[in-house]
């Protein structure tokens, strides 16, 4: 496809602004949802968005944590009240890091972050000696020797891919107990035609993806399926992603089909009683950008 006349890609455009020092710090925060483009500030996903030289870019108001990821892993730490304090933790989809900054936050003893991309952790965390880097590394080829420890607690936000196909080689490599909260991603888990554009808005659909998760944990991992929390930040096209909680057998929690629909059908009304109260919810409204830029020679971010 011909390149449109006077337009460049975003995450090149996002670097030559001085927001980020490499395409793919740009590109990991244009997918977190943290870049708005045009004077209506509409949030980007598609890092090789074709877009004008002279467009008007900014950077979202900057979360606490590395990206939105940490504030959507704390939603679901406090709904399902598992502790981090003390634990080995495993990241697996790590990026830019915001899973990993609020296992930190929460007083994680050490902390894998994977992922299969390069040089998209923010450097503080990389430098940071609790934290141990893998890239380069394929959640579904992951084998037990490949880690430094046998982690108690897993966290797991993959994309482009659906999250059953990475379930079984990450918990092989799990201590005897654990926990595991993964980021459900409809989008992800269902068929094209049940998310037109990338996005799933029918609430019936969203219930199906959790349960088919569930369903899959039950029966091919022989795990214990602990419930659904919602992550309490739509992602940057909106849709509404839940995390499943996972642990070792015999925990408990629900443990046939039709516990699993009453479980899903509750997560999405909970997620629904949060967009009515407006709960972290970025996307009704885009929030107030931290920094603007036009020119070159900008500060840079990241």
């Amino acid at each position: 496809m011909a390149r449109a006349k006077g337009k460049v890609r975003l995450d090149l455009l996002l670097c030559e602004r001085g927001f980020f020092a490499t395409r793919s710090r740009a590109a990991a925060a244009v997918m977190a949802g943290e870049v708005l483009v045009g004077e209506r500030r509409e949030r980007a996903s598609k890092p090789g968005q074709q877009v004008s030289r002279d467009v008007a870019l900014a950077l979202v108001e900057r979360p606490r944590y590395a990206s939105r990821g940490g504030d959507k892993l704390e939603w679901a730490l406090r709904e399902t009240g598992v502790e981090v304090a003390g634990r080995l933790c495993l990241d697996v989809g790590a990026a830019t890091g915001g899973f990993t900054d609020c296992l930190l936050a929460h007083g994680a003893r050490r902390v894998v972050a994977l992922d299969v991309g390069r040089g998209l952790l923010e450097p503080r965390l990389r430098e940071d000696p609790r934290v141990v880097v893998l890239e380069r590394l394929n959640a579904r080829h992951l084998e037990p020797g490949a880690l430094p420890f046998a982690p108690s607690l897993i966290v797991i936000d993959v994309s482009f891919i659906s999250l059953r196909k990475v379930l079984a080689p990450v918990l092989r490599c799990a201590a005897a107990r654990f926990d595991c909260l993964a980021l459900v991603k409809p989008q992800f888990e269902l068929g094209p035609r049940e998310a037109p554009g990338g996005v799933v808005a029918d609430g019936a659909a969203r219930t199906r993806a959790l349960v088919e998760v569930g369903r899959f944990a039950l029966s091919q991992l022989d795990v214990s399926v602990l419930g659904f929390a919602p992550s309490g930040v739509p992602g940057p096209a909106g849709n509404l992603e839940t995390f499943v909680h996972l642990a070792e057998r015999d925990r408990g929690g629900l443990t046939n089909e039709g516990e699993l629909v009453a479980a899903a059908e509750r997560a999405e009304k909970r997620w629904q009683e949060l967009r009515g109260e407006g709960a972290r919810d970025s996307d009704r409204s885009a929030p107030p950008p931290v920094a603007t830029r036009r020119d070159e020679g900008a500060r840079r971010a990241g």
